[in-house]
């Protein structure tokens, strides 16, 4: 995967913190990166990264004005893909699908994941163990990686997609304690190719009779059965 320089990421990925309106803050140890990480830096300069934000226009093979954008993708794709925002946990049908395929940029349909490297995380998002060469990555200091992860775009228009993050090995059994990396995606970001040639699948479409919380699977409240 390429790496690129940015100094204002627009969100992380957090498996642990949720507000009571569902905002999932998708970042393991969030609170504590902003803290720790001032400090380490301030003591460490020259882990610190001196490279200037780059926008999501800029040097990309695909460009479209932001107009244009706003005509091609859906309202939700386009908050994602453009403005860097994330989507409610548990609200693409593409969490829940296990199918031989491709999972593309919903942008510009750059190959972005295959499904052999996609894994159940419980975050509510989908998650992949490994990228394809298409998925660019945020250029950060070690400190930064490991506290905070780093943001993903796609390589050839700039698209926000999500977060990837080094704990990998916390999720045993499955791919990502292979490589060591949890690619955390928003599932709107992406559409999905089948392999056996069946209609593609849109991230933006929510699962069916999705009348969960909102809340990562870890989170969910037990169910009580009534006598």
């Amino acid at each position: 995967s390429a790496l690129f320089s940015s100094e204002n990421r627009s969100k992380t990925c957090n498996v642990l913190h949720v507000d009571v309106n569902g905002n999932a803050r998708r970042n393991i140890l969030r609170d504590v990166a902003v803290a720790t990480g001032a400090v380490v830096l301030a003591g460490n300069p020259g882990l610190a990264s001196a490279a200037e934000a780059k926008d999501r226009t800029e040097g990309y093979a695909v460009q479209h004005s932001e107009r244009e954008w706003a005509y091609i993708l859906s309202g939700q794709q386009y908050n994602i893909l453009r403005q860097g925002g994330t989507e409610r946990p548990n609200s693409s049908i593409l969490e829940g699908e296990d199918r031989r395929g491709t999972f593309v940029c919903a942008g510009c349909g750059t190959p972005l994941f295959e499904s052999s490297g996609k894994f159940h995380s419980g975050t509510g998002w989908p998650s992949f163990a490994t990228a394809l060469p298409g998925v660019e990555v945020e250029d950060v200091n070690p400190v930064q990686m490991s506290l905070a992860g780093a943001e993903l775009r796609c390589g050839t228009c700039g698209g926000h997609l999500g977060d990837v993050f080094n704990d990998g090995m916390l999720f045993v059994n499955t791919p990502a304690f292979k490589s060591g990396k949890r690619h955390c995606i928003d599932g709107a970001a992406l559409v999905f190719k089948p392999a056996g040639g069946s209609p593609e699948v849109f991230g933006d479409t929510p699962p069916p009779g999705n009348k969960g919380s909102g809340l990562p699977s870890f989170l969910e409240p037990p169910k009580i059965t009534p006598r």
